[in-house]
């Protein structure tokens, strides 16, 4: 890559640089004359592009004293001059003699106003020229170092940085050292290299990474930018090393949830035993939301509700344990959980305040009184929120409570009539209506839907397994089998594929060793989820080894509460005799969903009433 590439984040980097410099602070004192002369004179100036008028990037600093003396008239007329020809649309002669003039007068404020010349049009090299100059006149000066360790990030040039930021931490103070720390993977997050920047790093903190106090916040550093870099290995032997050097900094905790994200086990026991420490509801709720990511959801649960033990008033606790019971079908739970968020919400001036959360809010609260059957309150919730008729989800769940009346050519219009600004929104339109035909157990329409979607976007691999679904639902067992193996052969790592057609062969007794190997292959993707569990169980039923099943089914219920892997529990404790246990493992699944298409198909097949 050219040393020009990073020019277009330049402006982007320099965010983090610091706020507006006052460019004629150094004018302020030089009296003001030689206007008139100095207007003529501009007639005559003629102007240029970069490549001609602009200092090289490569120029000498400045000349020594002796040859280099300006009277404050000079600077004066020189820097206005500069300043008159930048905004008159020639910033290349602009930054020439701002830059000269700094060079001259060994002034920090127009070598800065130079470099933001260059910057401002996008010249990384001549921004970097300027700010080498800078720092070359004034090797100390901290804004100098940190105007060219920004442009080097900028400009990817990432090897030449080792210098700049270990003076840049040199200059920082010990109490703010951390601080500093803790940025760097931000820093550098633009970079392409991501390895040579973790390599650069490490080398650059040296000094800090065998520093009592900074130890821990400099092995974490690392750990980032391993991570960032692809390296899951070196970043776990980093947070080990922060670890060591102090256990209570909530910066490993962080790591460690970040590692637990990509898919190492072995950083969780990290986060749990920093949950032991006081003061963790943070890292709890954010280890919470990781669990859910990985299909846990009663540790997920579990998690939360010590969250709002520990920390009461956290609103978005609350919120997210709402969310979570109503998934669960604890609805008296979850509605006390949202009246909870909600009177903390009302009480705050934090975000969690704003209409967005609170739109969440409110449609988890119709969604809860659907669950219920309560339409009229579903209808009074959906009231309660701002410029409902913009939201697409409010009018999606519009469309649900339409449909749950019988009303359901009215809920697809009122679907269709949601004003399209993109073909993504056009996209989502249609996977709603498909989604409430769905829930509706239309079948076949959805399944023309879903096939028009996949025709317009033949690769989307998310369409293709939806659009299997459904044609395992509409009785077309070939085509779905053809799509989940294609959707394997584009996507090797898709584990829901592999789980869906190792079902399905499953569930229909063929091919069961197949079957059991696909599950398998699922399970290497997502070891903890549940479904995946209940996949397994159902294929080791037909295979014969009821014992098994019926502990995987167990555990995997214990996990997640779920009507159709009650289903699958009852009938195999059902086949071993204790009938008591199945139809009590029923009760609680109809609790959970009443309208559960297998649990339903189950009971009418083995002649089981409730």
């Amino acid at each position: 890559m050219t040393s020009t590439s990073g020019n277009s984040g330049i402006s982007q980097a320099f965010k983090q640089v610091g706020g507006e410099v006052d460019y004629y602070g150094l004018m302020q004192q030089i009296h003001r004359f030689r206007l008139i002369p100095l207007a003529c004179a501009l007639v005559f100036t003629t102007s240029y592009g970069w490549a001609q008028t602009a200092a090289s990037p490569t120029a000498p600093s400045r000349k020594p004293a002796t040859e280099s003396a300006i009277s404050e008239g000079e600077l004066f007329y020189e820097t206005l001059l500069g300043e008159i020809t930048t905004r008159t649309g020639d910033p290349g002669a602009g930054y020439a003699l701002i830059l000269d003039a700094a060079r001259r007068s060994g002034s920090a404020q127009l070598y800065q106003r130079a470099a933001d010349i260059a910057l401002q049009s996008r010249s990384g090299e001549y921004a970097l020229a300027a700010a080498k100059a800078w720092k070359e006149d004034q090797p100390q000066s901290r804004d100098a170092n940190r105007y060219v360790l920004q442009i080097l990030i900028a400009l990817n040039q990432v090897s030449e940085t080792t210098e700049p930021l270990q003076q840049f931490l040199r200059q920082t103070p010990l109490p703010n050292r951390v601080g500093v720390l803790t940025a760097i993977p931000q820093m550098y997050a633009r970079v392409s290299d991501k390895a040579a920047a973790a390599k650069v790093v490490q080398e650059a903190i040296s000094t800090e990474l065998s520093s009592p106090s900074l130890s821990s916040a400099g092995w974490i550093t690392v750990g980032r930018m391993q991570l960032a870099a692809g390296n899951k290995t070196a970043a776990m032997d980093a947070l080990t090393k922060a670890h060591a050097a102090d256990a209570s900094n909530d910066g490993q905790a962080r790591l460690a949830l970040d590692l637990m994200e990509e898919g190492n086990k072995d950083a969780e026991p990290f986060v749990t035993r920093f949950l032991q420490q006081p003061n963790a509801s943070e890292i709890r709720m954010l280890y919470a939301r990781v669990l859910l990511g990985q299909s846990r959801f009663a540790e997920a649960v579990e998690q939360l509700t010590r969250t709002t033990q520990e920390k009461p008033d956290l609103a978005e606790a609350w919120l997210l344990l709402a969310s979570l019971q109503a998934q669960n079908q604890q609805l008296v739970q979850a509605e006390q959980s949202l009246s909870r968020f909600l009177e903390l919400a009302q009480n705050t001036s934090e975000p969690l305040s704003n209409a967005r959360v609170l739109e969440q809010a409110y449609l988890l609260g119709a969604q809860i009184a659907e669950k219920r059957g309560d339409v009229p309150a579903a209808q009074e919730w959906l009231k309660r929120i701002d410029n409902a008729e913009d939201s697409f989800s409010v009018q999606r769940m519009r469309a649900s409570l339409l449909a749950r009346q019988g009303r359901m050519p009215e809920a697809r219009v009122l679907l269709r009539n949601i004003p399209e600004r993109n073909a993504e929104a056009q996209r989502m339109k249609l996977l709603a209506e498909a989604q409430l035909l769905k829930d509706n157990q239309l079948y076949e329409e959805a399944y023309k839907i879903q096939a028009d979607l996949l025709k317009q976007n033949p690769e989307d691999n998310d369409l293709a397994y939806e659009q299997a679904m459904l044609a395992e639902k509409a009785g077309k067992l070939d085509v779905m089998e053809s799509l989940l193996r294609g959707i394997i052969q584009r996507q090797p790592d898709y584990h829901h594929a592999y789980n869906a057609l190792g079902y399905s062969l499953a569930d229909r007794g063929i091919k069961l060793q197949e079957a059991k190997r696909l599950i398998l292959k699922a399970l290497e993707f997502a070891p903890d989820d549940p479904f995946i569990s209940d996949s397994l169980a159902w294929v080791e039923f037909r295979l014969g080894n009821k014992a098994e099943a019926q502990r995987l089914l167990k555990a995997a219920f214990e996990k997640k509460p779920d009507a159709e892997i009650a289903a699958h529990w009852g009938e195999v404790l059902w086949s071993q005799g204790d009938t008591e246990k199945a139809k009590s493992v029923w009760r609680e699944g109809l609790r959970l969903n009443p309208d559960n298409t297998t649990l339903k198909e189950t009971l009418k097949r083995l002649g089981v009433s409730l």
